[in-house]
């Protein structure tokens, strides 16, 4: 399935609304409490407008204010300038894990009892803080909130307590999946298979044709369960990070 990143990436940034954004010519600018990186990042997706140098020097001060450290999002194929990364090298920036852009078809089927909401509701909730720090599970919470619609949020219940739970965004013929969630004690019993079944399904009723999602490529048990449901990587991406960050 071909892909043009330079396509998907805004759609992506779409879909995982940062609390503060803006833009440098081309580059978007995202902020919140410093958790997630994509929306504590600088995309630079198409050319800022300035010269490579003062671009680099802008975004470091708009994260500066803000209170946060400078991070870049260099997706492969999709960066501008094209040298950014050896400018950054210059300046004592170095890569951190590489994430996967998977693509993949839409899951034929009916949700069976995995409940789709239009909003998450406290199960919803109470998974995501059981498998992230606080701080982390409320900035993840409140990105998912400003999800535009139409957005699905996903939740599984086993014994009459939530075990597994994700959420997507339909945008176009686009649908993102994101926060993929199984309890510690329910993993590795096909829980998150049955989500995303569930919630792919019910996306092709709101337009979506296609299905991406983000994975660290070091997440091999995560990589499996989505090759397993057809999907493949697409391109890449990594966070330029400073030393002191």
């Amino acid at each position: 399935m071909d892909v043009d990143p330079r396509l998907l990436e805004p759609v992506a940034d779409r879909a995982w609304p940062a609390q503060t954004r803006a833009r440098l010519g081309g580059w978007r600018l995202n902020a919140s409490a410093g958790y997630s990186n994509r929306i504590n990042a600088c995309w630079p997706l198409a050319a800022p407008g300035l010269d490579g140098e003062a671009a680099i020097a802008a975004a470091e001060a708009w994260f500066s204010a803000r209170g946060l450290p400078p991070c870049f999002k260099l997706t492969d194929g999709a960066v501008a300038p094209a040298d950014l990364a050896d400018r950054l090298a210059a300046r004592g920036y170095a890569p951190r894990a590489e994430t996967l852009v998977m693509v993949g078809p839409l899951a034929d089927g009916e949700a069976g009892e995995v409940i789709l909401t239009a909003t998450p509701d406290p199960g919803f909730e109470a998974v995501l803080v059981a498998t992230a720090s606080p701080g982390d599970a409320a900035e993840r919470l409140a990105a998912l909130a400003r999800i535009p619609p139409p957005a699905l949020f996903a939740r599984l219940d086993v014994d009459g307590q939530a075990a597994a739970l994700g959420a997507c965004a339909v945008d176009g013929e686009w649908v993102g999946v994101f926060g993929m969630r199984t309890a510690p004690d329910r993993r590795r019993q096909g829980l998150a298979q049955r989500v995303l079944k569930a919630l792919l399904g019910r996306a092709a009723a709101h337009g979506a044709r296609r299905a991406y999602l983000q994975v660290e490529a070091a997440n091999a048990p995560a990589v499996a369960l989505y090759r397993g449901q057809g999907f493949v990587p697409a391109y890449a991406y990594r966070y330029w990070m400073a030393p002191s960050a």
